[in-house]
């Protein structure tokens, strides 16, 4: 039995007046991917509010590309997501093409999706080892770096930068792939597999990655759709879309792959559904490898759009001439508007480009996926705990630079 005095000592407590803290998480913050603030009201550890702000990077992307020629842009997709920056590369390229009636060769089209799907892989094993480092899983970034190394070193033996890769062009791409590397490519499935299955058995059963993921930052499958989600974090909530499927460019409509989809719209599906399309992605490639057929990776006859080869620049007048003319006064794209989509690691990658009929594009306008998911983080933090930030935020592999372009 207690005490009169004990128990006027708890009414006491219970009576404690409290209030709400407001915490200020970023911009520059270990829990923050990027440079995002994330201002939350908690009530003890219980997040009452969330108001996430984007715009600290400064990117200006869209500002920048009013001032340079359409050739010049390719550089700048590459620092939108520079985790699959390939990807961001074929969907401007796509855009400016469209607005040039322009008919870009076969085998260049299966160099962009091999590349692409590389570029793809490693972005996602770069978004499942943030999820799991960030809980602890350190052992699981070291897995997922080893196997992104095999991606890098074949991006880099193909393109000549280990991570961002201007290596698009209008027209095409800018060099063949080298003697022996699409077996090398092959090559590497063995280990990338095997580190998706060691992480698959590592995390997928295990009860306190469980507890830390499984109904936490859900998202129903109607507010995915009414927030305009897509990609991975779409289909961890049921949506059943993939542009590679549904508006099949490229080559993509003569290949055989699977989209991974999810219904419980938790942080687990969007870490689940990810290590499925690392999978799927290995399928394509594999299958792209088989198909490709020699031939040229230029538009032919283009002359006003794709450069001339060296050997052309160095010894012909008319090819020094055509290089300085697209180099200086950049591609005279016809007047017009242009908007093209892909399938970007984050989701529906798309570029709207206006074109008033000179080399410097009018406007090149971005639609992000990242962009559109992290504007509903606030909404998916509410009534979790600060615990819970990290591998909410995780999951939606926000990408600075395609976040605030």
């Amino acid at each position: 039995m207690t005490s009169n005095s004990e128990q006027l000592a708890v009414q006491e407590r219970v009576a404690l007046p409290t209030e709400t803290m407001t915490i200020m998480m970023g911009p520059v913050h270990p829990a923050m991917h990027g440079t995002v603030r994330v201002v939350v009201t908690v009530d003890g550890e219980r997040i009452v509010h969330a108001d996430v702000q984007v715009g600290y990077l400064h990117r200006g992307f869209e500002k920048e590309c009013e001032s340079v020629t359409w050739g010049q842009v390719f550089p700048y997709t590459d620092r939108l997501n520079y985790v699959s920056p390939i990807l961001n590369n074929v969907g401007y390229a796509m855009a400016v093409e469209k607005l040039l009636d322009l008919e870009v060769p076969e085998r260049a089209e299966y160099i962009r999706v091999i590349s692409g799907e590389l570029s793809r892989i490693g972005d996602h094993l770069t978004c499942i080892a943030a999820i799991a480092m960030e809980m602890g899983a350190f052992s699981i970034f070291l897995y997922c770096v080893r196997a992104r190394d095999i991606v890098y070193d074949r991006l880099e033996e193909l393109t000549g930068a280990r991570v961002t890769h201007a290596f698009c062009r209008v027209g095409g791409v800018k060099d063949d792939i080298p003697e022996g590397w699409l077996e090398k490519v092959r090559g590497g499935f063995d280990e990338i597999t095997g580190v998706i299955d060691d992480i698959d058995g590592l995390l997928t059963k295990n009860r306190i990655f469980l507890d830390r993921t499984q109904g936490v930052g859900v998202v129903s499958m109607a507010d995915a759709i009414s927030s305009g989600f897509t990609g991975p974090v779409g289909r961890a909530s049921g949506i059943d879309y993939d542009v590679r499927k549904d508006h099949a460019y490229g080559v993509y409509d003569r290949l055989d792959f699977d989209v991974p989809v999810m219904d419980a719209g938790d942080t687990f599906c969007r870490y689940y559904v990810r290590m499925e399309e690392v999978r799927q992605s290995l399928r394509i490639i594999d299958q792209a490898i088989d198909q490709i057929e020699p031939g040229p990776v230029k538009a032919e006859g283009a002359h006003r759009v794709v450069l001339p080869t060296k050997n052309e620049t160095y010894n012909t007048i008319e090819g020094m001439i055509r290089h300085f003319k697209l180099v200086v006064d950049g591609i005279q794209v016809p007047e017009g508007e242009a908007y093209t989509y892909v399938e970007g690691g984050n989701g529906e990658l798309g570029f709207y480009c206006v074109s008033d009929g000179s080399g410097v594009p009018v406007k090149v306008r971005c639609r992000p996926p990242c962009f559109i998911v992290t504007g509903q983080l606030g909404n998916m933090l509410v009534g979790h705990t600060l615990a819970d930030v990290v591998p909410i935020f995780g999951s939606l592999n926000m990408i600075g630079g395609e976040c605030d372009r």
